[in-house]
């Protein structure tokens, strides 16, 4: 299995109710390893153009409203299967279908309110850290 990264953006849900440290320790305790991390309040222009699949929806305001409604952390994880095993860990996106054990199924609410977005592919993986993170905000080190 390959060495991939994912862009994690713990939401204003987990941020706002302390739940940050419990899903960090989860990823830590899989094994991945932390490149970059960061809060960061979510502008427009971020948001539509991550969220550019969707900014045309009806939708989206709500979306966007949301992902203002507090600061989010941002971070890249790095590993073997990174990206499959974290959605793995996430659950569905619909935190009500979620398996308890699961992020969404410990933490989420519904559709919205899931406490964490992860990268879908390795290829939006690359997409999504570059667009959140700056090269020197990216560190190399030895675990």
């Amino acid at each position: 299995m390959a060495t991939e990264r994912s862009l994690i953006l713990l939401k204003p849900d987990c941020v706002k109710k302390a739940h940050c440290g419990a899903v960090i320790s989860r990823f830590e305790e899989a094994g991945f390893t932390i490149r970059g991390t960061k809060m960061m309040q979510l502008s427009d222009e971020i948001l539509a153009e991550h969220y550019s699949h969707v900014a045309d929806q009806p939708f989206f305001p709500d979306i966007r409203n949301f992902m203002q409604s507090a600061p989010v952390i941002a971070m890249v994880l790095e590993g073997e299967g990174v990206v499959g095993k974290v959605r793995d860990m996430l659950g569905p996106t619909n935190s009500k279908e979620a398996d308890a054990g699961t992020i969404r199924g410990d933490f989420g609410e519904d559709m919205m309110i899931n406490v964490c977005h992860a990268s879908d592919s390795p290829e939006n993986g690359e997409i999504e850290v570059n667009r959140f993170f700056q090269q020197d905000e990216i560190f190399s080190y030895e675990k």
